[in-house]
Order: structure tokens, then sequence, then C-alpha cells
């Protein structure tokens, strides 16, 4: 099975040609679909460089700066592939965990699957402990509102079959999309699987953008999302 890589990018053109290299070197058949989220940096020359010297099919969009959310769902109609798998630019996520992540669709038993950093098994980098509770906390409030048992829904590892991906009501431009993909695909009672991921997470002295901020909208979201009608 083909498998899409989404990737929104915003001031990364430290991290996102090791990210592309990665991609590159799994033994999948693949294409990429990168968004320059109005970078300010070199961002979009540095990935058009990059697609120059590699044979790998890739699109890039450039757009203005708007936020995740916007970048990944104007990725989303681009997508040829039967797997769609969300890859952030920044190195936190390892593109090595995604044969794993993918394995429960490829056999078929999974719609959707969500890379845990919480759920133990692979390295993680210890920091950050009110980010933890926060993800702990948010998780507790989905799985409550959507009787559900997810460990981690703010992951930036999340696969989807692709048609499934284009048939949920997203409109979010900023990371709380990360809340309204898990509010729509538990709604529609899709097959839902977690895999244990590695997570290299930063600091925001070495560039970590999400804030406290983005969890307080990230619960009004799935909130949001509960009291919509089902499709």
């Amino acid at each position: 099975m083909t498998v899409a890589f989404l990737i929104a990018a915003f001031n990364e053109r430290s991290t996102v040609c090791e990210v592309l290299d990665r991609i590159a070197d799994l033994e999948l058949a693949q294409q990429i679909v990168a968004v320059d989220d109005g970078s300010t940096d070199d961002t979009a020359a540095v990935i058009d460089e990059w697609a120059a010297t590699h044979e790998v099919e890739l699109v890039l969009l450039r757009l203005p700066h708007r936020g995740k959310g916007s970048a990944i769902r104007a990725a989303i109609p681009h997508v040829t592939a039967e797997i769609a798998v969300i890859q952030d630019a920044d190195m936190e996520y390892d593109p090595a965990d995604v044969p794993a992540l993918i394995e429960p669709i490829q056999r078929g038993v999974a719609d959707v699957v969500f890379g845990s950093r919480l759920i133990g098994g692979r390295p993680q980098r210890a920091y950050l402990f009110w980010h933890l509770v926060a993800n702990r906390a948010l998780a507790l409030f989905a799985n409550v509102l959507y009787n559900t048992t997810l460990s981690d829904i703010e992951t930036g590892y999340k696969a989807f079959k692709t048609d499934v991906l284009r048939s949920l009501h997203l409109t979010r431009d900023d990371f709380a999309i990360e809340a309204e993909l898990t509010g729509e695909v538990c709604r529609r009672s899709l097959r839902i699987y977690e895999i244990p991921i590695a997570y290299y997470g930063r600091t925001y002295a070495e560039g970590k953008k999400i804030t406290w901020r983005d969890g307080f909208r990230a619960v009004g979201v799935l909130g949001q999302v509960r009291l919509r009608r089902s499709p």
C-alpha cells in the first residue's frame, strides 16, 4: 500500500531535510506532501533543493502562515496514496516508527492509528512535567466524552486510511486540529488503534511551538465536535 506523508513546516529549515531523508530511507512506496506554512526562513527553498536531488514524489505547497491545521487541510486534497500519515518537520517524531504505525491499517483491522508517547516501550525524552499532565488530562477528557480509551490525543503521529481522512469534517487552522481529528474519528465509531512511538521532544529554546493556550483550545474543540451531528 502506498503511504503519503503530510508535513506542515513553519521555520524548520534546520530539521526538515533530516525528516525527509529518514522518510526516503523507509522501504515504503511513498508520496510526500509538504506545506510551507508561511515560514520566514528558507524552509521552502530547502525542501525544493532536497526534492531536486531525490527520486521521491513530492508536492510542495506554499501558504501564508495560518497554523498546522490549515497546512494539513491544504495537503489532504493532494494525497493520492492509500494511507496518509501526519508527520511533523521538527524531528520530535522519528519516521522509523511509521512502518509499525501503519501496520494495523495494512492488515485491514484499523481505519486510524495513533502513535502514543504515553504507553511506554519506546525512547522518551524526560522533561516538561506540566506538558505530561496536560496531555493526560486531555486524553481523559476525550475518553469521557467519547467513551474510548486513547492515551495520547495530541500526538503528532496519526495515520489514516486516506478515504477516511478525506471524509472528516475539519475546520481548525491551529494546533487544535489534533483535537478535532480525535473527536471526528471517535464520534464516527471508526476502528482506532494505538501503538507506542519514540518521542524526541524539544524545549521552547530549541523551537517548540505549542503552548498551554493550545491545551485550552483543544478542550473547547473536543466539546464542539462531540455536539456535531453525526455524518
